[in-house]
């Protein structure tokens, strides 16, 4: 149970300040300003390249030449998971937004709207309906790659199976069960995706 809960607690920070991050990254990349823009997306092409268990080792063993101190197994996956997801995030988000017909755009401001408001009241509540089954799946993806976390020494749910297994020598239930959860989850969460394609399709 430690372990399961391990593995929904970084699931969880990592969606949560993966969104956040992504959010700013992602209308940084819609930006006309080249200070902004080309810095953002270096960011999405170099974090999109490369695998997240590389992403993992470099927080893992850089943050703590950069502060001076070592951090807890936990906190190096979390940071490394928020920034590796941001940036699928940000993608999604940018996206969602170029999505939206320009003709939304052009109509928020003919009736007076600044960029922020327009933003806020015509551009994003379509967005965010279009970009929702992408969030959602990419957060299945999230809560399966916790598992990688395992290499740094997070005692996340796969870990813990292990570290039964090597008391209790049950190598077949311990496993079958870690599949069954990733499983029950991953498989619920693809069905509220579906529902959602389903409704929003309907409502169009």
């Amino acid at each position: 149970m430690r372990g399961l809960i391990t593995t929904v607690q970084l699931a969880l920070i990592s969606i949560g300040g993966g969104v956040l991050l992504g959010i700013v990254i992602g209308f940084a990349r819609l930006s006309s300003r080249r200070i902004v823009f080309y810095p953002a997306s270096a960011f999405v092409f170099l974090l999109r390249s490369i695998p997240l268990i590389l992403v993992i080792f470099w927080f893992y063993f850089l943050i703590p030449l950069l502060v001076g101190r070592p951090l807890m197994d936990f906190a190096s996956a979390a940071i490394a998971f928020i920034v590796f997801e941001a940036a699928h995030f940000a993608e999604i988000i940018r996206a969602g937004i170029q999505a939206i017909p320009e003709g939304q755009v052009k109509a928020g401001y003919s009736t007076g709207l600044n960029y922020r408001q327009m933003m806020l009241s015509v551009i994003l509540p379509q967005a965010l309906r279009n970009m929702a089954p992408a969030l959602l799946t990419q957060s299945i993806v999230i809560f399966q790659d916790t598992s990688l976390a395992y290499v740094i020494g997070v005692k996340e749910l796969l870990r813990s199976a292990a570290i039964v297994d090597a008391r209790e020598v049950r190598s077949f239930e311990l496993y079958s069960f870690v599949g069954i959860v990733y499983f029950v989850f991953c498989y619920s969460m693809s069905l509220v995706v579906k529902r959602w394609e389903v409704k929003r399709r309907t409502s169009l």
